[in-house]
């Protein structure tokens, strides 16, 4: 009741405009190295699929989600997030398009995984 008693006043939050790279209108237009803005469409197990204004969603392998290790792209990314987006392949043939989202400048962070060793010791005992 108190938003009707202030008539032409949006009760929304604000609203984040977005717009789309606007020479990109067709995958055509699309060439590797390219970095755009996009809109995460999808998130699933093996990556997540993100419009940049093309009508083809390109798909950002968990690979390519960041420098660090990526376990669930869902703790990386969510549906609607506004992103940005380096072209990395683009096959006309198959109407694919390959995104990363890594920083190109900053090196793959590489986690030292420690293995157990087996015992290299072998003692045999003969009777």
């Amino acid at each position: 009741m108190k938003e009707l008693d202030k008539p032409g006043r949006d009760p929304r939050a604000e609203f984040e405009i977005f717009s789309f790279d606007e020479g990109v209108n067709k995958v055509e237009d699309l060439k590797p190295g390219m970095v755009l803005p996009g809109i995460v469409t999808n998130v699933t197990k093996f990556g997540a699929f993100v419009d940049v204004g093309v009508h083809q969603d390109g798909l950002v392998h968990i690979s390519e989600l960041s420098n660090e290790f990526v376990s669930d792209p869902a703790e990386v990314v969510k549906v609607s997030q506004k992103v940005e987006v380096r072209v990395v392949e683009v096959d006309f043939n198959r109407n694919r398009i390959s995104l990363s989202m890594k920083d190109e400048n900053t090196k793959p962070v590489r986690r030292k995984v420690q293995r157990k060793r087996k015992n290299p010791r072998v003692i045999w005992l003969l009777n």
